[in-house]
C-alpha cells in the first residue's frame, strides 16, 4: 500500500514537468509553419523588383504585413525614411542637370548624388527627369514646393527617399532655375549633363538662343549686359583702376580717360553681349543678336556641384587602414 502511494508521488512530477515543456514546442512549430506559408518566393521577387530592397528585407516586410505586397512596399519605404535621413549628411556633389520645357517656359534642375557612377544610373536619371517635368509644370522654382508634387500616388520627396534606400547614396534636388514666357524666346544647352544654360531673348529663334547658350557655357560671363552689373561693383573696380594709374604722372584729365577706357574694357570682358562671339570670332554677341533680329534679356548658368566642398579622401591612409585590418 505504501509502495503504491510512493510510485504515484514519484510519477506526478514527471508528468507535470513533461506537459509544459511540450506545449511551447508545438506552438512555436505551428507559428513557424504559418509564417512560412504566408510568404512565397514569388511575393519576395515581386516586392524586390518593385523596391530594389534586399531579399531578407523583403521577406521581413512581407512577414510583418501578413504577405500583403502593397503594405510591405509601404513598410519598406517607411524603413527607408530612416536610411535616407542618415545619408542626408553625406556630401552629394556629383549628379546631373536636366532641362524640361512647358508652355514657353524652360527650367533646368540640378539633382545631386555622391558618385559619378550613380549619376549614370537609369533609376537616378529617371527620377531627375521626373523632377524636371514637375518643375516645368509648376508655377514655382521652390524645391520644397516641387518635391511635394504627386508621383505614383505619393510625393516626389517620398520617391527620392525610396531611391536613397534603394541606391544607397545621398540624393538631393539642389536647385531649380527657369526662364521664359509666351512673349519671349528661350534656348537651352546642357554640356554632358554637368553645365546647364538657359538664354532668354526678345525676338530671334530658339536655335539662336541655344547657340548663344553654348557660348555662355564655354565663356561663363558673370553678367548679360552692362546694365546688370551692380553699381557698387563698378565703383569698386573704378577705384582699383584709378589707384593703378595714379602714379603715372599724367594730368588728371588723362588719368580719367585712362580709367574710363580700362573700365570699358573690363565691362567688355564680364558682359555677355560685349564678348566676342565664339562661333564667328569676328563680332560681339550683341552684334550677332542684332543682325538676327534679337535682343538679349538674360541668361542663367548652373554647374553641377559648384559651391559644394567635396570630401578629399586620403588614399594612402585608407590603404594603410585596410592593411592594418581596419584598426
Amino acid at each position: 500500500m505504501k509502495a503504491s502511494a510512493l510510485l504515484v508521488l514519484l510519477a506526478a512530477p514527471v508528468a507535470a514537468a513533461f506537459v509544459p515543456s511540450s506545449v511551447p514546442f508545438v506552438r512555436n512549430a505551428a507559428t513557424s509553419t504559418s509564417l512560412s506559408m504566408a510568404v512565397t518566393t514569388a511575393q519576395i521577387k515581386e516586392l524586390r523588383d518593385a523596391t530594389g530592397a534586399g531579399m531578407m528585407d523583403c521577406k521581413k516586410a512581407l512577414i510583418e504585413t501578413d504577405g500583403d505586397v502593397d503594405a510591405a512596399n509601404e513598410w519598406l519605404r517607411k524603413s527607408g525614411l530612416v536610411k535616407a535621413d542618415k545619408k542626408a549628411a553625406r556630401t552629394a556633389a556629383e549628379g546631373k542637370i536636366i532641362v524640361a520645357t512647358s508652355e514657353g517656359k524652360s527650367v533646368m534642375v540640378e539633382v545631386n548624388c555622391e558618385t559619378d557612377f550613380v549619376a549614370k544610373d537609369d533609376g537616378f536619371l529617371g527620377f531627375a527627369n521626373t523632377v524636371a517635368q514637375a518643375a516645368a509644370a509648376a508655377e514655382s522654382e521652390d524645391v520644397a514646393t516641387i518635391m511635394g508634387s504627386p508621383d505614383d500616388n505619393d510625393s516626389l520627396e517620398a520617391t527620392r527617399q525610396a531611391l536613397v534606400a534603394k541606391i544607397g547614396e545621398n540624393i538631393q534636388v539642389r536647385r531649380v532655375a527657369g526662364m521664359g514666357s509666351a512673349d519671349t524666346v528661350v534656348g537651352d544647352y546642357v554640356h554632358f549633363g554637368k553645365i546647364g544654360v538657359l538664354v532668354e531673348l526678345e525676338g530671334g529663334t530658339p536655335q539662336l538662343a541655344t547657340d548663344v547658350a553654348m557660348h555662355v557655357a564655354a565663356m561663363n560671363p558673370p553678367y548679360a549686359t552692362a546694365e546688370q552689373v551692380p553699381a557698387d561693383d563698378l565703383e569698386k573696380e573704378k577705384s582699383i583702376l584709378a589707384a593703378q594709374v595714379a602714379e603715372s604722372g599724367k594730368p588728371p584729365e588723362i588719368i580719367e580717360k585712362m580709367v574710363e577706357g580700362r573700365l570699358r574694357k573690363y565691362l567688355e570682358e564680364i558682359c555677355l553681349v560685349s564678348q566676342t562671339y565664339v562661333k564667328t570670332g569676328d563680332k560681339t554677341v550683341g552684334k550677332y543678336l542684332e543682325e538676327n533680329g534679337a535682343k538679349m534679356i538674360g541668361f542663367k548658368r548652373i554647374e553641377v556641384g559648384e559651391g559644394i566642398e567635396k570630401k578629399v579622401d586620403d588614399f594612402a591612409a585608407e590603404v594603410a587602414k585596410m592593411a592594418g585590418g581596419g584598426k
